[in-house]
């Protein structure tokens, strides 16, 4: 998002309720992503690229499509807000916002929209070609004689950023098709009778600091016989065909791809996708189609689960955390980079739905490993967040063990997370296997940055917690560690020559945990504070204790006073944390006692998704872990982790249109941040795994993916 945009954005929001002024929000609408092509679109028709942390591409910033009718039928209301009429008689329609939905398992968006002249289907997908990242638009007519009758044509305004930039952008205009450059990024618009009305230069200095927002129209924005090719702004129109027209993008590198490949590429695309079918084709045997087998319960909630994880994906197999929808880090740190947290996360879950479902994604399983592998630093550990793309290290505040000095200003959890998953998928790797060996490597390597990281009374020495807003030692930090420990031992001596020493410092971190204890609350405390007090808040990070132990039982003996323990803090912290507001039908978990992150006056901490699938998932590992010493209350916790899963479900208040999990919500049901966010999508899919192993299931009939049409 340029900066002229961020502060238009700004006037039109500054006073708004629950929007934070400069973003561009993703909370409605649905993505098409494929190759690194990571596109938003609209329920206006209006599409956006996020896919810079995945492709290093940054294509459009913006794009409109409007229907043009030369011959409007008598009865056009033009007092309709949707028609405008043009200076030479036409009509102008603007389809306002409509009814969205993915294409079975693919990421194929169907956009529907009632207009005043007919029904208006839009058909929107993103697809990886040798040439670069490519998006194909084909917008039709429910009535296929209608386009005709009315001599309608499709408007496209299109807002090309080669390498971010909003100036200093060239076009070279072809007979099919608009080449928008800068450097070595090159974008193209490709239709089949393409025919180009005009450009425009950016916002200068006056509109910018007006204090209205700046409308862009199809009109060139000054009189400079240039502008029309010194602008990233292109509006081109194409006429329909059988009542269907359509419209190709192409995001490619001009040093590795040549003009004449990518023109050609982008002719083919407008050519097939003319074709429904085609376009259809094209979606299900694209990398970001997913496959769900039978019998999985919760089958559409799974579905979308794996359809985010691969949209968020780069080609290298590291994720976003989610669209960065706040670029300017005016409101947040960012979201377009990948965090070792929550990727090594997502894989341990993806590691556990795999092996309960079957789902095939060894492929992902392995391309993770590598990225995680690649990306070690020498001392074993990993740091705050890379580029997705290439494993490069990402702008941060928390990479202290690459700076000089000691601080606590390193996420120690990370690299416990990243080990934990490395041993996990090493137990599942046959001896002989190339990565395996690598991978042993990897861990040995991790072992000595966690226990570098480990004080003299055995747990995590003070650091970062895991919402990145405060310093301590952390019990999120000592679970993580518990886990990574944990997860080295059960390879056993015979696989991995450091297990018993793993399995020693599990033990004695297991021992230590209970200074960590608040009696008053019936909980662990979220943090031992540097004066050796414990903050006693509720914080729903501290969930980690629950597979924490999980794991520890596979090598160690959880004992009575723990379990209880263990059943009480997830019930105080569950209860502790609940909030349903009367303003709306939400509600869940917020993320920590005194929260105040994004509240815009909300004057209350807001709902998590994270936060309540984390619940959810903590429940039920304690049911599991209580079904194993044949407790009696295993059962209240299967139920409460079904009721906790129920809110960030396909019908859940928690779950937006399209299928995916914001960040947060404020109290009146607004979604805010990050959406979707990859991590609660992670929790939730391998949370419905665990629930199925303990019968939950049983007793309800789930909706099927819904058929192909």
């Amino acid at each position: 998002m340029r900066l002229r945009d961020a502060l238009d954005d700004h006037k039109r929001n500054r006073d708004h309720p629950t929007r934070f002024p400069g973003e561009r929000r993703t909370t409605a609408g649905l993505f098409s992503g494929a190759g690194g092509r990571l596109l938003h679109v609209a329920p206006d028709g209006g599409v956006r690229d996020f896919g810079y942390p995945l492709s290093g591409r940054f294509g459009l910033a913006d794009s409109r499509f409007a229907l043009r009718i030369d011959d409007p039928p008598a009865d056009l209301d033009w007092d309709d807000d949707a028609v405008r009429r043009a200076d030479d008689g036409t009509a102008v329609i603007e389809p306002g916002e409509g009814e969205q939905s993915y294409h079975a398992s693919t990421t194929l968006v169907e956009t529907v929209h009632e207009t005043p002249v007919g029904g208006v289907r839009r058909f929107d997908l993103a697809v990886e070609t040798d040439a670069g990242e490519a998006h194909v638009t084909r917008v039709a007519f429910d009535d296929a004689e209608l386009a005709d009758s009315l001599d309608a044509s499709l408007l496209v305004g299109c807002t090309f950023a080669p390498e971010g930039r909003d100036a200093r952008v060239g076009q070279l205009h072809h007979s099919r098709a608009v080449e928008v450059f800068h450097d070595r990024e090159r974008d193209f618009l490709a239709a089949p009778d393409l025919d180009v009305i005009g450009g425009g230069l950016p916002a200068g200095p006056d509109a910018v600091l007006a204090p209205e927002p700046h409308e862009r129209g199809a009109d060139s924005l000054g009189d400079r016989r240039e502008e029309d090719h010194l602008g990233g702004h292109v509006v081109a129109s194409t006429g329909f065909a059988d009542g269907v027209a359509a419209v190709a993008t192409l995001l490619t590198d001009g040093v590795e791809t040549d003009r004449e490949a990518a023109l050609e590429t982008v002719d083919d695309l407008v050519e097939d996708v003319a074709d429904v079918q085609k376009l259809r084709d094209l979606a299900v045997d694209g990398d970001a189609a997913v496959t769900v087998p039978s019998g999985v319960p919760r089958t559409n909630a799974a579905v979308d689960d794996l359809r985010v994880l691969s949209l968020l994906s780069a080609p290298t197999g590291m994720r976003i955390a989610g669209p960065d929808f706040d670029p300017h880090y005016v409101h947040s740190g960012g979201y377009g980079y990948t965090w070792f947290r929550d990727d090594a996360e997502i894989s341990g879950f993806l590691l556990d739905a795999d092996a309960a479902f079957d789902l095939g994604l060894e492929d992902w399983h392995r391309r993770s490993a590598r990225a995680y592998l690649d990306t070690q630093l020498p001392d074993g550990t990993w740091p705050h967040r890379v580029w997705p793309r290439n494993g490069a290290l990402a702008p941060g505040w928390a990479n202290a063990r690459m700076e000089a000095g000691e601080n606590v200003e390193y996420q120690a959890d990370q690299t416990a997370s990243v080990v934990a998953f490395l041993a996990r998928l090493l137990d599942r790797l046959p001896e002989d296997d190339p990565l395996a060996g690598e991978i042993a490597g990897a861990i040995d390597d991790g072992l000595d940055g966690l226990i570098a990281s480990v004080a003299d009374d055995h747990r995590p020495v003070a650091c970062q917690n895991a919402w990145e807003d405060a310093g301590g030692r952390f019990t999120h930090t000592a679970a993580r560690f518990l886990a990574a420990f944990s997860a080295v031992a059960a390879l056993g001596a015979e696989r991995f020559g450091r297990a018993v020493e793993a399995a020693d410092r599990a033990a004695l971190l297991y021992d230590s945990l209970d200074d960590l204890w608040v009696p008053d609350r019936g909980a662990f405390a979220v943090r031992e504070r540097d004066d050796g007090s414990l903050d006693g808040r509720y914080d729903s990070a501290t969930f980690a204790l629950a597979d924490a132990h999980r794991a520890y039982a596979a090598i160690g003996d959880v004992d009575d006073v723990r379990r209880d323990r263990l059943v009480s803090h997830v019930d105080a912290t569950v209860d502790g944390l609940f909030h349903d507001p009367d303003a709306s039908d939400v509600a869940g978990l917020v993320r920590y006692e005194g929260d105040g992150w994004r509240q815009r006056g909300q004057g209350h901490e807001k709902i998590w998704t994270v936060s309540t699938a984390w619940g959810a998932n903590a429940a039920a590992e304690v049911a599991a872990l209580l079904a194993d010493a044949d407790d009696a209350r295993s059962e209240a916790f299967v139920d409460r982790s079904r009721e906790l899963l129920d809110l960030v479900g396909p019908d859940g208040p928690l779950t937006v249109p399209g299928g995916f999990l914001p960040e947060q919500f404020f109290d009146d049901g607004t979604p805010d941040s990050a959406t979707p966010l990859g991590w609660p999508h992670a929790i939730r899919l391998a949370s419905t795994a665990l629930l199925n192993d303990l019968g939950a299931f049983a007793d309800r009939d789930e909706d099927p993916v819904p058929a192909d049409d």
